[in-house]
């Protein structure tokens, strides 16, 4: 009898434990097609309760979808099952990050604190999880001192990634020369990182956002074709072509082509989000009226 009870007992935990890979597994070819609401239906509580993994792809669903307290939440009940892991901290702070600039004026602060808190902790977990480095560097280049930001702490960063991907360094350098208005030196990083990485549309995309920045827009104009002729569909450089058109004014009616191009796209978390895309193409409406 014991026997009978032991194998039913273990056939019901193996049931189980099948039962809660196929949900995951499902989830994950779900994500992976950006059906974010698919995944959020499967894994909502209880189905994920108690699993690590499954809150944590549960809390990159939701931050797809905009709905970051709830990321959040499932990021910490991620991180409350595994203190160890660097990548859950790393989404912590970034769906807190994204509800300080989201917030209202009382609750940002306290918020851009944890995104600060978590990023720092995803860095001392893995000294080589370069996403973690970038946006703890972005974070110390934009926040205040009284929130735990400053260009110096960004600098000292920036001298961790320069073995990690050389690359990134040079792009990191540029954006703290132009932070500090040094604007040649801005543009001899940008020109490193793109020259390092020719291929790269993303570090196309950097130099030509600097230069139109600049107000150098015939030049910036060149680089986006480059870019283009890269990856003439990369979400990214739909949305800062259309930006450099809106703030120079000029090619309005591409620049809406573009954003609404955009908009259609499957975007990744470093994407602009559609409500910034959105008002770029409201912009460029009243503009072109």
């Amino acid at each position: 009898m014991r026997a009978a009870v032991t194998t039913f007992l273990c056939t019901t935990a193996l049931l189980a434990s099948s039962a809660a890979a196929d949900y995951l597994a499902r989830a994950r070819v779900q994500f992976d097609r950006t059906n974010y609401t698919g995944v959020v239906e499967l894994l909502k509580p209880p189905a994920a309760a108690g699993d690590t993994t499954a809150q944590a792809l549960l809390g990159k669903a939701y931050f797809m979808l905009g709905d970051y307290k709830k990321s959040s939440d499932a990021f910490e009940q991620a991180v409350a099952g595994n203190s160890g892991n660097s990548e859950y901290f790393h989404w912590l702070g970034k769906a807190f990050g994204r509800r300080a600039e989201t917030s209202n004026p009382l609750s940002a602060p306290m918020l851009a604190s944890k995104a600060r808190q978590n990023f720092e902790r995803a860095v001392e977990l893995d000294g080589r999880n370069l996403e973690a480095i970038n946006d703890l560097f972005s974070y110390y280049m934009e926040a205040p001192g009284f929130l735990g930001g400053g260009l110096d702490k960004a600098a000292r960063l920036a001298e961790k990634i320069k073995p990690l991907d050389p690359i990134e360094y040079h792009y990191d350098m540029a954006q703290l020369a132009e932070k500090r208005k040094e604007f040649k030196s801005a543009e001899f990083h940008f020109r490193q990182a793109f020259e390092m990485a020719p291929k790269s549309v993303g570090r196309a995309i950097d130099l030509a956002r600097f230069l139109s920045n600049q107000g150098r827009l015939q030049e910036s104009e060149v680089v986006f074709a480059q870019a283009a002729q890269i990856s003439p569909n990369t979400p990214r450089l739909l949305f800062e072509r259309a930006s450099a058109y809106v703030r120079a004014k000029q090619n309005l009616g591409v620049a809406k082509q573009l954003l609404e191009r955009y908009l259609q796209s499957s975007l990744t978390p470093d994407d602009p989000p559609r409500s910034e895309a959105q008002r770029l193409l409201k912009q460029a409406t009243q503009l072109g009226a």
